[in-house]
């Protein structure tokens, strides 16, 4: 059995997990989700970088954020960071995003904050910065290719859930859209970095996917990736 099929196993079950509020079921499986998504992306590249990198803090986000306190949530947001800032220094390395397109994310950074920045409390500065790196991040990913640009997107979109509900805003099945955007924004990160990249254009579009080819090159915290 590959390490994607794996995954998608351990993602449904994840998924099961979190909709039914079975605990135990989220301790076994969340934990494996990035390392499975690791291991693939190892048996492709033979090779650390810093996607693999951003794929280690994200286990240990993933394991924090699955105790239900004030302080594993910084602790978690703290090792979200080092995957954020981690997949913002890979595709930065290999390509810089469009102009307009880092604009606009910023402008969606500075809208969301500001609508909820009277409701965050203390948490107000932690997730500036943190989401900020995040916003950064997903900007960058569109100068990789629309898999990777689509998985920065939902990546934002489900810590943007994490923030509202740490805004004490909820919405219906909130728990499982964090998990569900969050499960699609690694593999898709994940598998789109890994395809080959295409040769450098004079414009500033994106290069498209392809098939990849071996050897080349979260009260308030209820809501979190759990």
């Amino acid at each position: 059995m590959t390490a994607l099929v794996l995954f998608a196993v351990v993602a449904a079950v994840e998924l099961v997990g979190v909709g039914a509020d079975l605990t135990l079921v989220q301790w076994l499986a969340k934990p494996l989700l990035a390392p499975l998504l690791l291991l693939w992306l190892w048996q492709r590249q033979r090779r650390p970088d810093p996607v693999a990198l951003g794929l280690v803090f994200a286990t240990a986000g993933d394991v924090a954020l699955l105790i239900d306190s004030p302080v594993a949530f910084l602790v978690g947001m703290g090792f979200f960071l080092g995957t954020q800032l981690s997949f913002l220094t890979a595709f930065l390395r290999r390509r810089r995003p469009p102009v307009p397109v880092v604009l606009g994310y910023l402008a969606l950074w500075a809208l969301l904050n500001v609508l909820l920045w009277s409701r965050l409390g203390a948490l107000r500065l932690p997730i500036l910065g943190y989401s900020l790196a995040l916003t950064a991040m997903a900007a960058a990913a569109v100068g990789i290719g629309r898999r990777v640009a689509v998985g920065g997107a939902l990546f934002l979109v489900s810590d943007l859930l994490i923030g509202l509900g740490a805004a004490g805003l909820e919405l219906p099945g909130q728990g499982l859209l964090v998990m569900t955007t969050y499960i699609a924004a690694l593999l898709l990160i994940t598998t789109g970095w890994a395809a080959p990249a295409a040769p450098a254009t004079a414009g500033p579009a994106a290069p498209p996917d392809g098939p990849a080819v071996a050897g080349v090159k979260k009260g308030p915290f209820l809501y979190r990736k759990r």
